[in-house]
């Protein structure tokens, strides 16, 4: 990437926008993403690398002693090492691939929360939790006799540390919480967080989802035990994500899964002897090009560089701010701008989001509008949702300026009267 992409943040769309096929297919009825939140489009390098695993070396891995299988075995680990590599692990071999954020959380809720949570125990989470990481410890809660105990946001829309440590106390079995709100870009200081966790004693589960494609994350310095995201969020495929996790807790997890590839042997009269190390998480026939895309989205996103990425959120989300607030009705919701992760979300008096959200595509820009699968937080915010618009690294300021002009022009009427309240998901 070059000087002047590193420091002119809108040379970053103009430098990357050819490198993503669908934006340049269609480009006739889609006149801007701004829904990155929900998912990235791909760049075609992340294409190329599924396409030449899928046409050079496909063959299921750790099964075969032939060449090919042999072949596909090492890309599957080399993407590992470097997956492992952009988030900071200490070793490759925390690092799991599962199915997304969604399994990750699910993993650790079925393995380690089963082993720390029950009557008398807390599970603590924030308040502004996608489902993702709300559901899995409400079931887990359920499941066990544990309580939740879910620590507010404030007007704001944030959970300051000091409010989370005052939640925590000698019977939090284990605290999640999200590293970057999907609905308001809000960012959690999860290192806080963490230390006052560990002060309880309690283990710690972060939702990275929308953290890794918009800022440089370090696991080893979070210190969390584990750390979740997803592919598709992050300029790679869909059906893959990560989980990593410490690599001393994960040796004492029972398997999530069992079946084939997750086993050292199987007798009849014998215990099962299961193997050590990521291949005990990953039962079956693992999303090999997945895990590929991945690693070749992670390094795409450190070849551009982060500090041109993080000056092109900035950008985007003071300048998408700027032009909300000089529209009549538009309410921008939370301070986006405090630490920019290419979130925006707002509400237009009188209007419901989802009518703001069809107004906008009819002219070609797709938006998310709705509860973000996060209603409890709209609910705790009095919201009934929100519109958002969310930035990746091909979005202009000028796609923002045509938000502004349609929004402009949108009025109430007697049809909003009879619109359903409805939660749009």
């Amino acid at each position: 990437m070059t000087d002047t992409v590193r420091h002119d943040p809108e040379a970053l769309p103009r430098a990357v926008r050819d490198d993503f096929p669908l934006l340049a297919r269609r480009a006739g009825d889609l006149v801007a993403y701004l829904d990155n939140a929900a998912t990235t489009q791909k760049p075609r390098v992340v294409l190329d690398a599924m396409t030449d695993y899928y046409t050079g070396a496909n063959s299921n891995v750790g099964r075969g002693y032939h060449r090919l299988g042999l072949e596909s075995t090492e890309r599957y680990e080399q993407a590992r090492e470097s997956v492992a590599r952009a988030i900071g692990a200490a070793q490759p071999e925390e690092v799991l691939f599962t199915a997304g954020t969604t399994a990750a959380v699910n993993l650790v809720a079925d393995t380690a929360g089963q082993r720390v949570a029950g009557p008398g125990r807390r599970v603590v989470v924030t308040g502004m939790e996608h489902n993702s990481n709300l559901l899995p410890w409400r079931r887990l809660c359920d499941r066990t006799g544990a309580t939740l105990t879910v620590v507010p946001a404030g007007p704001d829309g944030r959970v300051g540390a000091d409010r989370f440590a005052a939640a925590l106390g000698p019977d939090t079995a284990l605290v999640a919480v999200t590293h970057v709100s999907n609905v308001l870009g809000t960012v959690n200081p999860v290192r806080e967080m963490t230390a006052a966790a560990r002060r309880a004693g309690a283990l710690v589960v972060v939702d990275g989802a929308q953290a890794v494609p918009h800022r440089p994350v370090d696991v080893r310095d979070l210190d969390a035990d584990f750390y979740c995201f997803s592919g598709h969020k992050a300029y790679g495929p869909m059906g893959v994500g990560v989980l990593h996790g410490r690599r001393d807790l994960l040796a004492g997890l029972p398997p999530y899964q069992v079946g084939g590839g997750t086993v050292k042997g199987v007798a009849a009269d014998q215990p099962v002897r299961y193997l050590d190390g990521p291949a005990r998480w990953e039962a079956g026939t693992p999303h090999v090009a997945g895990a590929v895309g991945l690693a070749a989205a992670l390094d795409y996103l450190r070849d551009l560089g982060w500090d041109a990425i993080r000056r092109h959120d900035r950008a985007l989300v003071r300048h998408a701010v700027d032009v909300l607030a000089a529209i009549d009705r538009v309410r921008v919701v939370g301070d986006p701008a405090a630490d920019p992760s290419g979130i925006v979300s707002f509400v237009v008096d009188g209007i419901h989001p989802y009518d703001v959200g069809a107004h906008l595509d009819r002219h070609g820009v797709a938006v998310r509008c709705g509860v973000h699968c996060a209603s409890t937080f709209l609910d705790e915010m009095g919201l009934l949702g929100t519109v958002r618009l969310s930035f990746g690294v091909y979005n202009t300021t000028a796609e923002i300026d045509l938000v502004g002009e349609l929004l402009a022009g949108v009025r109430p009427g007697p049809w909003t009267a009879d619109h359903p309240d409805v939660r749009f998901l």
